[in-house]
């Protein structure tokens, strides 16, 4: 099985660090892969996470994924904020940003709002990948309509045959050809034990039912891919899942592995 890896945009500079699959192992025919384009207005909770400063202005500096979750609150990926995927510590990114609203990402439309705090799931385990999600805090709110609700636990929406889209700038192709505008992919929610049988578990990440999900299409070729990391899972309107890691890009035996955001709505929620 090719080397499962992080969903984070894996720029030059970071090319060293950052686990790619190979050119070979993404569908022929993959064009996130297997997506068609998407307005930014049609789904204003789906933001790019940015630094120019660390990624250059090719992209408009978007790196990962993220989505509006509270009007000044942003999920995205706990390995988005970290030093393997910056190549330095998250506090000394001080152009840290969140562009909603754009498709393009070379436009000048939308907003761009930087990012005042991070704080990264502390459950977060980098060996099975679990809990795999952080926090950011904007420095200005955003406006209700640009928030989605998320999916909590029992949710009809988690059920295995729901049909559900993945959005994000990523690699169109799993060689390295990034999208500048925002993109879909309609994949179909998974069973437990179909993640569990692609990912058993060695040195590079376990499936964990509590806290991911899979999804794919049947056959491949409809997947998320790097750069879309922290990117949204939406099912029924509602938020399901982050974009997290995988093997390849689009293949029929190892599915997309999501942050299951019914965790994630857990961990957030204050004790009582």
């Amino acid at each position: 099985m090719p080397r499962p890896f992080a969903r984070a945009l894996a720029l030059a500079a970071v090319a060293a660090v950052i686990p790619l699959a190979s050119p070979g192992t993404a569908a022929a025919d993959s064009v996130v892969i297997g997506g068609f384009p998407v307005q930014a207005s049609a789904v204003p909770w789906t933001v790019a996470v940015a630094s120019r400063d660390r990624f250059g202005g090719t992209r408009g500096g978007q790196f990962c994924g993220g989505v509006v979750i509270g009007r000044s609150t942003v999920l995205t990926a706990a390995h988005c904020m970290g030093e393997e995927a910056l190549g330095g510590p998250v506090r000394e990114l001080s152009d840290l940003a969140i562009i909603q609203g754009r498709s393009d990402l070379l436009a000048s439309d939308g907003r761009e709002i930087r990012v005042r705090d991070v704080t990264v799931n502390p459950d977060y385990s980098s060996r099975t990948n679990a809990g795999d999600f952080a926090v950011l805090t904007l420095a200005s709110a955003l406006p209700q309509g640009a928030v989605i609700p998320m999916a909590p636990m029992g949710d009809a929406a988690y059920r295995p045959g729901t049909s559900a889209t993945v959005y994000g700038w990523g690699d169109t192709t799993g060689a390295g050809d990034y999208a500048r505008a925002l993109r879909g992919a309609r994949v179909e929610v998974l069973p437990d034990a179909t993640c569990q049988r692609a990912y058993p578990g060695s040195a590079d990440g376990t499936y964990v039912p509590a806290s991911m999900l899979c999804a794919g299409a049947t056959g491949g070729g409809r997947d998320a891919c790097q750069g879309d990391s922290g990117g949204p899972l939406v099912a029924s309107g509602r938020l399901i899942g982050l974009v997290s890691w995988g093997s390849g890009c689009g293949q029929a035996a190892s599915p997309g592995v999501y942050t299951r955001v019914s965790d994630v709505v857990r961990k957030l929620r204050p004790s009582r």
